[in-house]
């Protein structure tokens, strides 16, 4: 089976881009074929730079590269802004050509929200009129999605969770990034954003150290280019002025995959305050670790945490407080947190799990003739 996917990829710092590294390197351990077209900056095996951002002919260049290797289906990992202007509008006419040469086309949605602004919902539309197949991440996606077909095609959109890796937390963590060996670490991660709401805690954390002194709170992030680079600003001054700035760490710089390891090894639990969220890179990662975390009650929070158990849902400041001063006092709700992530990974969204349901996917549009016949798919 020969898959092409349409996506960012690494070394591209981009959450999609390394969603799609896990998902090839999972599809491949299944034994497909996979053929990754990406925006200039990608690099690897079979991986083939095509496009940029800004490009006016995107759809081209990523239809004229990925014909060359004649797939049998292929995958677009669809997030706004990664083709081209007008929300990625280069999208639509991508996927029209490849419906026209009677290939068919798998599209992940990457954010869905639940109240789909206009401006989402005229590309999603016509995304999902010509995509053979529309993933989406959680049910509440599919739920807001289904409302645009108005019962049309209700096939046409599966729910595919956002996979994580199993992986061994790194021994040492704490003495390896230079931090204090005795103290509980509070971390919060991932690029600098206002919809992140790091502030939340940066503020709230002269009250944790008032009740749980033992604490540092670890800042590791970065702003993605230069956006969003006053409310990075912002956060420092925060940090600046903290009457408990001598027990935070920033920790700046590129993250790359062993260095990320071993910061999210080191925590004891993680705050994740987003406004909003349609879906979480950091979450799974978090999950594969085992490390408890406190969140916010958007949809998919309440539905992957207080579903499994694995952290506990804040509406206020107050909640955030004392779920982590819960979490940092009581070793047995931390170790009970801690296996429910490690579970929900293992027997669900495990990558190779993940991997299994899209070839499962893939191989339900393939073309293959309906013969009374013996066929054995061979590369």
């Amino acid at each position: 089976m020969r898959i092409g996917i349409i996506s960012s990829f690494p070394p591209i710092e981009c959450g999609i881009a390394t969603y799609c590294q896990y998902l090839t390197t999972a599809l491949k351990e299944k034994g497909a074929d996979i053929y990754v077209v990406c925006h200039k900056g990608g690099s690897g095996k079979k991986v083939f730079p095509a496009f940029d951002y800004e490009d006016g002919d995107i759809a081209e260049k990523a239809f004229r590269m990925m014909t060359r290797f004649t797939p049998d289906v292929v995958h677009i990992q669809h997030e706004f802004g990664l083709f081209g202007r007008h929300f990625g509008v280069s999208v639509v006419p991508l996927i029209v050509q490849f419906r026209l040469v009677r290939i068919p086309v798998v599209t992940t949605l990457h954010t869905v929200y639940q109240d789909i602004p206009r401006e989402h919902r005229i590309i999603i539309e016509s995304i999902m009129a010509n995509s053979d197949r529309v993933i989406v991440h959680e049910t509440y996606q599919k739920a807001a999605l289904e409302k645009i077909l108005e019962g049309k095609d209700p096939g046409k959109i599966v729910v595919i969770p956002h996979g994580a890796r199993e992986v061994t937390p790194v021994e040492n963590a704490k003495r390896l990034l230079g931090l204090p060996s005795d103290k509980k670490v509070i971390l919060i991660i991932g690029y600098f954003r206002p919809s992140k709401n790091f502030e939340l805690v940066i503020d709230i954390f002269p009250e944790i150290c008032r009740r749980y002194p033992d604490v540092i709170l670890v800042v590791a992030g970065k702003i993605r280019g230069t956006e969003h680079r006053g409310y990075r600003n912002m956060l420092f001054n925060k940090i600046a002025r903290s009457p408990n700035k001598d027990q935070i760490f920033i920790l700046r710089g590129q993250l790359p995959q062993e260095t990320f390891d071993t910061i999210l090894s080191a925590a004891d639990v993680v705050a994740l305050p987003y406004k909003i969220t349609s879906q979480s890179g950091i979450l799974a990662h978090c999950l594969a670790f085992g490390k408890p975390v406190v969140t916010s009650d958007t949809e998919v929070m309440k539905d992957i945490i207080g579903g499994h158990d694995a952290g506990i849902i804040c509406e206020t400041n107050e909640d955030y407080i004392e779920g982590i001063c819960r979490i940092l006092s009581n070793p047995a709700l931390e170790k009970r947190l801690s296996e429910n992530a490690r579970a929900y990974v293992r027997d669900e969204i495990s990558w190779s799990r993940i991997a299994v349901r899209h070839m499962a996917l893939y191989k339900s549009i393939m073309d293959i003739p309906k013969i009374d016949s013996h066929i054995i798919l061979v590369e």
